[in-house]
């Protein structure tokens, strides 16, 4: 890097140099030199860029409220905020997710950046920071401890609501399946064998269901983001706040984000404590699971053509072999299956990271947060392409589910109000025996006249309750 590219800067271990055009400073350097660990970095979130920028203007309203910061600074911070959060100067966001400190090279990032456009605004150049300081003027009042959780907190609950929406499409889907399918009855199975008829409309719509659950349970999940620690600084004493300004700065952010977050009761506690992160966490991760549940059951249901199911087609997408020609593997479900795998081991991750907190703070909030971010990241990316390229597009084998119901025996369960549980069972042991049908094996002990075996087995009084 010439000189004439870059401008010099000073921080407690010494002069770096900066590039001259780049609005983030020393800290931020050292940063990138020595958390070249994921690739990964802040730009790549944009929701938590400006999550970070809305905690940073609270607290410059709240300082300025309080007469702790100047007309000039509060304007000239204030708009650089607002520009962030409307999407400018993102790519100066450019620390790895993955770092040391607590998260304290993203705070810097972030108080580097404003602090240089506000020194813009004010007509001055970057790196004076006599006239708008990253620390005294942008970090004033707040710590990397409460800055960086709270900001991790608004961009998850923002960050869920995209989710939920590609969560909702996806269960609308299943809707539609299950209204399509209403009519086809198939063989039900449990632990992999025959079990009772249903329908394969009555399949998805449990998919639907199931889904629909955990719309409530990351909501319920994510409200506990809604409790914030601004306000206590280092380790939540408040140290170098003023005594009104915990309040003043949960008021302004409530205006600033529009969301009803709340100051923690015990500043000191919530510091420390980690737990809402363990609980949106498993909320994402039970979604993760019950997607791949339902992907194990299209590739066991679409299995074959010849030597499985093949009650239900996935539309082919891909040649599946580079040997076995003809060959299409349900590579949408697999992809999802994957995608679980992932997101099951990010919140192991949370967990340990939750877990390995000491005394009166959490240093592992980043890989937290670089956990949740890739699992919310992958199930938005996998649900969409689960749904357009997979469900949206099954077909069922309307002839072969027919044929399975007809030739298993475990039809015999819908005779057994009528014929007992001991007669049912040395029948189905006999048509397994004689590989004959229960529907034959009936009419030929003479056991039910055929106009009673046939109304006990019409397809619409298999689905559903009867007696």
């Amino acid at each position: 890097m010439s000189p004439t590219n870059n401008r010099l800067e000073h921080d407690l271990l010494g002069d770096k140099a900066v590039p001259a055009d780049a609005y983030y400073g020393i800290q931020t350097q050292r940063a990138l030199e020595n958390f070249a660990i994921s690739g990964v970095n802040l730009q790549l979130f944009p929701t938590f860029i400006r999550a970070l920028a809305e905690v940073k203007l609270a607290a410059a309203l709240a300082n300025h409220e309080l007469g702790s910061l100047s007309d000039e600074k509060t304007e000239a911070i204030g708009r650089a905020c607002r520009e962030i959060r409307d999407g400018a100067l993102h790519e100066h966001f450019v620390v790895d997710l993955i770092q040391g400190g607590a998260g304290t090279s993203t705070n810097m990032n972030a108080n580097e950046v404003i602090a240089n456009r506000a020194l813009e605004l004010m007509g001055y150049k970057k790196g004076e920071y006599q006239y708008c300081h990253p620390n005294n003027d942008v970090n004033q009042s707040q710590s990397t401890n409460d800055v960086y959780p709270t900001a991790l907190k608004i961009a998850l609950i923002k960050m869920k609501e995209p989710l939920l929406e590609e969560l909702q499409l996806l269960i609308d889907s299943m809707r539609n399946k299950a209204r399509e399918f209403e009519h086809v009855i198939k063989i039900g199975r449990t632990q992999l064998q025959d079990a009772v008829p249903i329908s394969l409309g009555q399949s998805f719509e449990a998919y639907a269901v199931t889904l629909e659950e955990e719309i409530d349970r990351l909501n319920n999940n994510a409200d506990l983001f809604l409790e914030i620690n601004m306000g206590g600084t280092a380790i939540g004493t408040g140290i170098n706040t003023s005594p009104q300004y915990a309040r003043l700065v949960e008021k302004h952010l409530r205006e600033v984000t529009g969301l009803p977050v709340v100051k923690s009761r015990n500043l000191i506690e919530a510091t420390q404590d980690t737990g809402a992160f363990i609980m949106f966490s498993s909320a994402v991760k039970r979604l993760a699971i019950k997607l791949s549940k339902i992907c194990n059951d299209l590739r066991l249901l679409s299995s074959g053509p010849r030597a499985g199911f093949n009650e239900i087609n996935l539309p082919p997408r891909q040649p599946g072999s580079s040997i076995m020609p003809g060959k299409v593997n349900p590579v949408i479900p697999e992809v999802v299956n994957q995608i679980a795998f992932q997101v099951m081991g990010n919140d192991l991750t949370v967990n340990l990271a939750v877990e390995a907190g000491q005394l009166e703070l959490n240093a592992f909030e980043p890989i937290m947060a670089a956990s949740l971010f890739e699992s919310i990241k992958l199930l938005r990316n996998g649900m969409n392409t689960l749904r357009l390229r997979c469900i949206d597009g099954i077909t069922a084998n309307e002839e072969q589910c027919r044929k399975y119901v007809h030739q298993s025996i475990s039809i015999i369960t819908l005779l057994q109000p009528v014929l007992g549980y001991a007669t049912c069972s040395e029948l189905s042991q006999e048509a397994l025996a004689k590989g004959e049908s229960v529907y034959d094996l009936v009419l030929e002990k003479g056991l039910l006249e055929k106009t009673e075996l046939d109304r006990l087995l019409a397809p619409e009084n298999m689905i559903g309750p009867q007696l």
